[in-house]
């Protein structure tokens, strides 16, 4: 079995969506003072590789506190969309070079290779993002959730937040900020995105690893 961590570690001052603040991790106790370490950790829900609840957009949206712990557990498939450049579609001719196989999957993480870019402007830039026909095809075979290597699965200015509305309305979580989708491969294997849980949790960080046979 191989166990491939597929999470950003959460730092202080790294990168997060433009309007919220960095992560703040202080000191509470050291070694020195009290005889032990802890930290005091600040950050917004929303921070490093993370999931969207429905209650992110929807007012009557479940929070991720709700779900059962299978939610985030599943069968998952790898779409490479590395091909992509700025401002690009992930549309559905991408899930098609997978249709012998991703039918099976509960979770599909597209793969834009953007991860490393993620010190840079270009991570807030003009990012591949899914369409309508993508979200569509994710709500009507019943996925668990969807997950990619961006800030986002919506250009980063759009401020109605459709693509969010449309797949968090159908119950999908969304998985966003993922990191090393390249070292997975094209096949089946099993996904594990288990986010923090907290009381009415709109969102959270998690850790999410594929587990590979």
């Amino acid at each position: 079995m191989q166990v491939i961590d597929l999470t950003h570690t959460i730092k202080q001052g790294m990168p997060v969506f433009p309007g919220t603040e960095p992560p703040r991790l202080d000191p509470a106790s050291t070694f020195e003072k009290d005889g032990f370490r802890e930290t005091l950790i600040t950050m917004y829900s929303h921070t490093g590789t993370h999931m969207d609840a429905p209650a992110h957009v929807r007012a009557d949206g479940i929070t991720l506190d709700k779900f059962p712990a299978h939610k985030f557990v599943g069968k998952a498939i790898v779409v490479d969309c590395s091909d992509l450049d700025e401002g690009d579609t992930i549309g559905i001719s991408y899930i098609n070079k997978y249709k012998n196989i991703i039918d099976d999957a509960e979770f599909v993480l597209f793969k834009t290779g953007w991860d490393k870019y993620l010190d840079t402007e270009k991570y807030y830039g003009k990012f591949p993002v899914i369409d309508d026909e993508v979200a569509d095809y994710l709500i009507n075979s019943n996925k668990k959730g969807i997950g990619l290597d961006v800030i986002s699965i919506e250009d980063i200015d759009s401020e109605k937040l459709p693509l969010h509305h449309k797949v968090l309305k159908n119950n999908l979580v969304i998985i966003e900020n993922l990191c090393n989708l390249d070292q997975i491969g094209d096949g089946l294997f099993t996904f594990c995105a288990l986010p923090l849980k907290f009381i009415n949790s709109d969102g959270a960080s998690v850790r999410a690893v594929a587990i590979l046979d």
